[in-house]
């Protein structure tokens, strides 16, 4: 016996060995790659080519090398003031690279040494060349936050923080890959996102969770949730009359696209993958409720586990609630500065489409995460909890035998 318990605490010891190292790789090899992603940006910007023509329109990234003037303007037809400075700059991607150009900069406050992007036009009459600021160039710090967003997850979650983070990529991967090559194709965007949302439910809950019964209540649960959602967030824009036009991007891609694009499913679309990260968690604790109660109380019922776990999903529903709506107002917190400010109604502005589309995002939302609850609750019950008649079935052909 002894000797047994030795062999398995060096095959536990061996097992958590491996786990680390292989977490272990898996940072490495992020963190390993991130400056590679971070200067991605230099070969895809030197196709462009190197000898440009009066009209177009280049992105380049630049370096300051010294700030040439700075004075402080009032913008005209306002009383805000901006910095305005010139700037000399070597340029380290595009087709201007390696040379020394002056720039113009009424956006940002540069200094020397920081590397900023900027546009760079050739005027067709003249053929002189303008730049501008556009961004500064901020890549290796958003790559830093990611591999220290990785360190985080991999740290506390192990081999579950490990499967999410595969789960993110698979639902990210189906979103570029998938649903906007399909849109842009002319599918229906309505169709497609729920068809993308039912395949990121399917396969990214059983990489994060394993394939077990819990998880296929969860994912049975969530894929009713999005068929319903979608048909009341259909109701609910056209009733509504939206038209997904809301702010300039979406006139930009209409004109990029020549009308192609059904901007109504559009909106309708984002209304359900907005919703899909919520109603995992939603989905996910309703059945791991049900899982735990009848392993708690096996002589429960499935009724007196169904009522148990709606008492947890109802707190959850409220907080749930709570987290979607102030996202959503953490997002728009400067267009609600901006009706602060307004001299209009509160009705005027409440009925202008930028603010109801909102206020229909965070309803049906709310909507579909306050559905997920009782009816992943009842699929769980139905799959997790075995019938007082078939337990006495069993014992009878137990007592048999």
């Amino acid at each position: 016996m002894a000797l047994q318990l030795q062999q398995l605490q060096v095959l536990h010891t061996k097992q958590t060995r491996v786990k680390k190292s292989t977490l272990a790789f898996f940072l490495v090899l992020f963190l390993s790659s991130t400056p590679l992603l971070a200067h991605a940006d230099t070969s895809t910007q030197q196709i462009n080519g190197t000898s440009p023509m009066a009209g177009q329109t280049f992105i380049e990234r630049a370096k300051v090398l010294s700030v040439v003037s700075s004075t402080v303007k009032e913008i005209p037809g306002t009383k805000t003031t901006a910095n305005y400075q010139t700037l000399s700059a070597y340029v380290i991607t595009g087709p201007d690279a390696k040379k020394t150009v002056t720039v113009i900069n009424d956006y940002l406050g540069l200094t020397a040494g920081q590397e900023f992007y900027m546009t760079h036009i050739i005027d067709p009459s003249d053929g002189i060349d303008a730049y501008n600021v556009t961004e500064p160039y901020r890549l290796p710090a958003v790559f830093e936050w990611i591999g220290f967003f990785v360190l985080i997850a991999l740290f506390f979650g192990g081999w579950q923080g490990l499967r999410g983070l595969l789960s993110l990529g698979v639902s990210i991967g189906a979103i570029v890959y998938v649903l906007l090559p399909g849109i842009l194709d002319g599918y229906s965007p309505v169709l497609l996102s729920m068809g993308i949302c039912s395949a990121i439910v399917l396969v990214g809950s059983y990489i994060t969770h394993g394939f077990t019964k819990t998880t296929t209540a969860a994912v049975f649960g969530m894929i009713i949730t999005i068929i319903i959602t979608g048909g009341l967030a259909y109701l609910a824009v056209h009733t509504t009359q939206l038209s997904g036009y809301t702010n300039e991007d979406a006139a930009y891609l209409d004109l990029q696209t020549q009308g192609t694009i059904d901007f109504v499913g559009l909106l309708l679309g984002g209304i359900m993958i907005g919703l899909l990260g919520i109603l995992y968690d939603a989905a996910i604790s309703q059945a791991v409720a049900i899982e735990e109660i009848h392993a708690a109380a096996t002589h429960y019922s499935r009724p007196k586990v169904f009522r148990r776990a709606m008492r947890m999903g109802r707190e959850h529903i409220g907080a749930l609630i709570n987290t979607l709506a102030i996202a959503y107002v953490g997002a728009s917190l400067p267009l609600l500065l901006l009706l602060h400010f307004s001299n209009t109604s509160l009705a005027v502005n409440l009925n202008q489409e930028i603010f109801s589309t909102e206020i229909i995002r965070t309803v049906i939302g709310s909507i579909g995460l306050i559905l997920a609850v009782p009816i992943t609750t009842l699929i769980a019950t139905f799959m997790l909890v075995p019938s007082k008649h078939k337990e006495h079935r069993a014992e009878l052909g137990g007592g048999t035998s």
